[in-house]
């Protein structure tokens, strides 16, 4: 019987790296996914490629980037590894095919890697290919493609990952036991693969995880969070995601999350399981993305709203109470999730917490706000507030709250589904009408304070937050000049409440200090009687009631 060969992702390139390895007299392999992708028909970027000998990845890395005419790889002596770069002009003349990045080749000497008991860092020595594929983590990914000139795209498989690989099943080389101990990350790259393939995982392999699900804590959370990511990338995540809560991983990586399960009942009556719905939530909103365009392996803030997807719900754990007479109720938990949870789960697990973060909090304080405005006689300010506090993130937010529809009656679905297409109508007549999105006031603060001589205080703060709502009820179009003859009649009354601040908080002495915000949001919406002897009592009665409310807690 003959070896199988391989047609292989970027020949041309991988080729020219035969050459070079021919040369050395080194033997060179591509292994792992650009090897399990070429067998399934799956596009990669990933080219990994093994040398046999010491140091002979790196020295190989060094002579194919000068054989190719790039820059010299970079190289990470402790790991006997080198990263090659090809540019994508570069990659084009090698291919002779237009390509839309550039190509990494990861080069390595064959080694074996093991981890001790309590570190994250692999120990690496040299070693043989056998050993080098043994240490994989499922034979899937421990096939082999020659490189030599002779035996080009020859298949080397040593645990039957041709056989797994048909039927679609994850399986470790070695005793799983041993495979997830030389590294517990792949516990989680098992649930990974099983999203992005479709694939089952061999039971052995799921005992195996359950047994050391603990065991992850000693892999750095980087880590587990690309695998995460990519997890969370794939066209079905819950697969993965489910595989985990059921070995205990998930419940060590996002307890968050995991606290969702489960089902309370009082009186007969029960709320759903939050943890479920959270997962079919995850997998509607992979499917409406491929509806407007987003390929198998979501990245850049469309991958984010996944993880918003991920953690929509995550609030429901605080704020859940029974009310008898209304049954189970989660009041605010889309606003306790963004502010307390939501961050100090990008800090754990080392997300970045600069824009992405921000986008994530944003659309699960607002994935409820959109319902709201289902009915017919919602007002147009509604829907300007909402087209303002969305701003850019309004359809990524209007997929959210559709993929947060699971109901199983199908036509309570349709009917929030419709529902949604009416809201999406309104946001586009509003918008054409009176440009909301990525609002900023027609009249600035600074525009205030230099042409009408204040200085920055409660008075300038008043007409800017005047101005902004009456913009968003429709009292004054969204322009300058009428913004501005607006400031202007409101000017002296801004004047004389502000006035009225000064003086009250001059007078608050110790404790009575924590009222100030209640006089401040006092004279800013409050209807302050003309009567300075009166308005000085309506000051003084937010006061008594600050104070008030302040004892009692």
């Amino acid at each position: 019987m003959s070896t199988p060969r391989l047609s292989l992702p970027f020949e041309p390139v991988l080729r020219r790296v035969g050459q070079e390895a021919d040369r050395l007299g080194v033997e060179a392999y591509a292994v792992g996914g650009a090897v399990r992708d070429a067998l399934l028909g799956r596009p990669t970027t990933d080219l990994d490629v093994v040398a046999v000998g010491p140091g002979s990845g790196i020295a190989l890395a060094e002579a194919v980037a000068q054989a190719l005419g790039v820059k010299a790889p970079a190289v990470y002596p402790a790991f006997g590894t080198a990263a090659v770069t090809i540019p994508s002009k570069r990659l084009e003349a090698l291919t002779g095919e237009p390509q839309v990045g550039r190509l990494v080749i990861e080069f390595v000497g064959a080694r074996t890697e093991s981890y001790r008991a309590d570190s994250r860092k692999p120990i690496v020595e040299d070693g043989t290919l056998d050993q080098d594929l043994a240490r994989r983590d499922f034979t899937v990914n421990a096939l082999a493609a020659s490189l030599s000139a002779a035996t080009f795209g020859e298949i080397v498989d040593r645990f039957d990952g041709l056989d797994d690989l048909d039927r679609g099943v994850l399986r470790t080389p070695l005793d799983p036991a041993v495979t997830f101990a030389d590294d517990p990350l792949r516990m989680v790259r098992a649930a990974r693969f099983a999203a992005q393939l479709g694939f089952e995982v061999d039971p052995e392999a799921v005992e195996a995880m359950t047994a050391a699900a603990d065991r992850i804590e000693i892999v750095s959370a980087e880590r587990v969070t690309d695998e995460l990511s990519k997890l969370l990338a794939a066209p079905v995540p819950s697969t993965g995601l489910g595989l985990l809560f059921r070995t205990g991983l998930l419940e060590r990586i996002l307890p968050e999350v995991t606290a969702l399960a489960g089902v309370e009942e009082v009186g007969g009556r029960a709320h759903k399981d939050n943890f479920w719905h959270t997962l079919e939530v995850v997998d509607n909103l992979a499917h409406l993305q491929r509806g407007v365009g987003v390929g198998d392996r979501a990245d850049g803030y469309d991958l984010w709203l996944r993880w918003a997807a991920l953690l929509h719900d995550v609030g429901k754990t605080v704020t859940k109470r029974w009310e008898p007479g209304t049954g189970w109720t989660f009041h605010g938990h889309e606003d306790v999730g963004p502010r307390e949870l939501i961050p100090e789960v990008f800090r754990r697990l080392r997300l970045p917490l600069g824009d992405p973060l921000d986008f994530v909090q944003t659309v699960v304080r607002l994935h409820h706000r959109p319902a709201a405005l289902v009915d017919s006689d919602v007002t147009d300010s509604a829907v300007r507030r909402l087209l303002m506090d969305a701003g850019d993130d309004v359809e990524d937010l209007m997929l959210l709250v559709r993929a947060d529809v699971t109901s199983k009656n199908a036509r309570r679905v349709r009917r929030y589904l419709a529902g949604f297409d009416r809201v999406e109508r309104r946001f586009q007549e509003v918008e054409e009408r009176d440009r909301m999105r990525n609002w900023e006031p027609p009249v600035s603060g600074d525009e205030i304070k230099a042409q009408l001589g204040l200085d920055e205080g409660v008075a300038v703060g008043m007409l800017k937050e005047w101005v902004r709502e009456a913009v968003l009820e429709g009292e004054v179009p969204n322009e300058h000049g009428p913004a501005w003859a607006y400031v202007l009649a409101r000017q002296a009354e801004a004047a004389r409440r502000g006035a009225l601040f000064q003086s009250a908080i001059r007078e608050l002495r110790g404790p009575q200090r924590s009222a100030i915000g209640a006089v401040k949001e006092a004279l800013f919406w409050g209807d302050v009687p003309q009567d300075e002897v009166e308005a000085r009592a309506f000051v003084q009665s937010a006061v008594n009631a600050a104070l008030a409310d302040r004892a009692d807690d």
